[in-house]
């Protein structure tokens, strides 16, 4: 049997296998961000994953950046992701929610005619994602100290709203190019204080957000998102990747968190064996990592279990297909924001 099939012990969360299902933003909440029927039936079909992490959630109407990404800032949105979760526990399925805040890779257009926020004021290069007409990012504002105090106590609440909705635990958005990711990156962030400068000051929002969220979870049941390569797709990027990350992963390894999730690619640098080795816990792996790739890094204890985005897509029965090597759908990427059915819960299931 593959060692992808093998149960592993997150946290403190027992999964039935290392398939995981990568967090997605697919805009299919309404139009006030609340979560769909259609969001019920896309997550119940791919809760044969060992563990989703769901699709970047709002923790504040500060946060968004997309259209009909989908919030836990209110009751509604609350009720709704427990239909959800619902859902993903009846088919025997394990979620955890990514909490999210975009930072500057917003527009004025999503925040009611606000300023977006970042750790300083430096615009992003590229356009915003989703609006049109096309749009290049703006200079966001830089948060004050009163802000950013602010902004973790939302990251706090948004955890505490997702423990109502019924998840297994939540994943923290550190990477990617989003708010945390941009006070660690020292190419957006220039500030004086005590949140920029060094490593250490430039970890610290993180830092403190995750102990704001581990005041409400165990923090057995809290996940980060990592980026740590360099990505000019989304203008991200730090002078020193492997001693940033490496203090971060050290650091977050004492909080005791139930896993790194990291989407580092593979490379002759071993960046995400020398992560995961600082962290000293379970580590997830993501980018285009085929199956056979996968079974090699967990067999060589290079990662504890590998995630799946664009596959998750396009195969809800991922597990499945891999289990008993049939061939994969492939992705339309068309329809992977277009916010109707298409492209989104018809792909189809094998038929054994």
């Amino acid at each position: 049997m593959s060692i992808l099939f093998t149960p592993i012990q997150l946290g403190g969360v027992t999964l039935n296998n290392r398939i995981i299902m990568a967090p997605l933003t697919r805009c299919r909440s309404d139009d006030k961000r609340i979560p769909t029927q259609l969001m019920q039936q896309y997550y119940r079909q791919r809760a044969s994953a060992g563990l989703i992490i769901s699709e970047g959630t709002c923790i504040s109407p500060m946060s968004v950046g997309y259209p009909n990404t989908p919030g836990i800032c209110n009751t509604q949105q609350i009720i709704n992701w427990q239909l959800i979760t619902d859902e993903v526990h009846n088919a025997g399925g394990k979620i955890f929610m990514q909490l999210w805040h975009v930072g500057r890779l917003s527009d004025p257009y999503y925040l009611n005619g606000k300023l977006p926020v970042s750790s300083s004021n430096i615009a992003a290069q590229g356009n915003v994602s989703q609006l049109r007409p096309i749009t290049p990012y703006i200079a966001p504002k830089s948060l004050t100290i009163a802000e950013i105090k602010e902004t973790i106590q939302h990251f706090k609440r948004a955890a505490h709203n997702a423990k109502k909705a019924g998840f297994d635990g939540v994943t923290i958005h550190g990477a990617n190019g989003y708010l945390i990711d941009q006070f660690i990156q020292d190419n957006c962030n220039i500030r004086k204080d005590e949140y920029g400068g060094s490593i250490e000051n430039r970890s610290k929002f993180m830092l403190e957000v995750t102990d704001a969220v581990c005041e409400v979870w165990d923090p057995a049941y809290v996940g980060m998102h990592l980026s740590p390569r360099c990505d000019r797709q989304i203008d991200k990027g730090d002078s020193t990747p492997l001693e940033t990350f490496s203090y971060i992963a050290s650091e977050l390894g004492k909080k005791k968190l139930a896993f790194i999730f990291a989407r580092a690619s593979i490379s002759n640098d071993n960046l995400h064996l020398k992560l995961k080795t600082a962290f000293k816990g379970s580590y997830i792996i993501n980018q285009e990592i085929k199956k056979d790739i996968a079974e090699k890094l967990i067999t060589n204890k290079e990662a504890d279990a590998v995630a799946w985005g664009q596959l998750f897509i396009s195969n809800p029965d991922l597990v499945y297909r891999f289990e008993h090597n049939r061939a994969l759908n492939n992705p339309l990427p068309e329809f992977f924001y277009s916010g109707g059915s298409k492209g989104y819960i018809d792909y189809q299931f094998c038929n054994n």
